[in-house]
């Protein structure tokens, strides 16, 4: 099986991307801190938890990805679940899901286009559940950094003003992701936890769709060139990428400043100790990078796509291009959105369907 596998920097220069709420015990009673990872001997590590990036992915390709296929969110009294259904929503099938029978009581519907009356929810009768073929990790600082809080007021208001306080910090944040393409657009029925991706009325849609049947594997499959355009809009909205926390008083550019890349065989990741920092900035280890293009090349399907923005660590940039064409290695080294775009051409070309077996 293929997977994509993927390393992306985001330039945080003085933000607060994901934070934690009040912080107890602080001078001022309404502190926000900003999640971090303390490591034994003190030092501070500012991270984007895995479900906020997740998010920022979700609602970018909401807004700014033509096409895109939302789920509608249901509501019932103290749960919520998406439709779960992939065979009609694309996050659905990029980004899992867990769905339990539940009683018909009141409830609310939400997104995926429409309201409650507009938007068809599948009957449920057995429990549903898909493992994400998108897989994603923590985005942490490259280094530890020391937390800055900022002191404000409240003072448009007669009497005495409102104080309070907020963390912020400058870093780069480094995330890796991996997408396992068999996986995108196929969906099991085995009774099996995590595989169980249809259930008897989601079967019925499917044969009334006529997907492929794949009776060994016991699971449907979309054709080829709807999964194709599925995982397009997923990079898409990658490139595209926005989100954050404090934004009206931190604005960040969240979209990666830098990525890398590749089709491999297998899901494991191959460029998750490529990144080094000296004195807090990111430092491309050349000769982890080397080996890893060396000692892994029969297991990478694709050439490598390098995302990388002009004006960020160009003197970098001169040294990598010159290593990958020493290395006779078939390469793209493009902007961050002609990067993803060009893969996405890559995914379409013929020769390259493989690559979804």
């Amino acid at each position: 099986m293929a997977f994509v596998t993927g390393l992306f920097l985001l330039d945080a220069p003085a933000s607060a991307l994901n934070n934690l709420g009040s912080i107890p015990g602080e001078r001022v009673d309404n502190t926000a801190g900003v999640k971090m990872i303390l490591t034994p001997d003190g030092k501070a590590f500012p991270y984007v938890s895995a479900q906020a990036f997740r998010y920022w992915v979700r609602t970018t390709a909401e807004r700014r990805v033509p096409g895109w296929k939302a789920a509608p969110v249901i509501r019932e009294e103290k749960i919520a679940y998406t439709d779960s259904n992939p065979l009609r929503w694309w996050d659905d099938d990029l980004f899992g899901y867990m769905r339990a029978p539940t009683k018909r009581g009141s409830r609310e519907t939400r997104g995926g286009g429409g309201t409650a009356e507009q938007e068809s929810v599948t009957s449920t009768v057995e429990p549903v559940t898909r493992s994400s073929p998108f897989r994603v990790s923590t985005l942490v600082s490259i280094a530890p950094v020391k937390i800055t809080t900022d002191f404000g007021v409240m003072a448009r208001h007669e009497g005495d003003p409102v104080p309070f306080e907020h963390q912020l910090y400058r870093t780069t944040l480094q995330g890796l992701f991996s997408l396992d393409l068999h996986a995108c657009g196929t969906f099991s029925y085995r009774n099996k936890a995590g595989y169980r991706h249809l259930d008897e009325p989601r079967i019925k849609e499917a044969q009334e769709l006529q997907l492929e049947h794949l009776e060994q594997e016991k699971a449907y499959r979309l054709p080829l060139p709807e999964r194709i355009q599925r995982i397009r809009a997923l990079f898409e909205a990658l490139a595209l990428l926005e989100g954050g926390a404090k934004l009206a008083i931190h604005y960040t550019d969240v979209a990666p400043v830098l990525c890398l890349l590749a089709v491999t065989r297998g899901g494991n990741h191959l460029f998750g100790h490529v990144i080094g920092a000296r004195g807090g900035v990111p430092q491309i280890k050349r000769e982890a990078l080397r080996e890893t293009l060396t000692v892994m090349r029969a297991e990478i399907l694709s050439p490598l796509y390098v995302g990388w923005v002009r004006g960020y660590l160009d003197e970098q940039r001169e040294e990598i291009e010159q290593d990958l064409a020493s290395l006779d290695l078939a390469h793209v080294i493009r902007h961050p959105r002609e990067a993803f775009r060009a893969f996405g051409d890559d995914l379409a070309q013929p020769a390259n369907s493989f690559w979804f077996e």
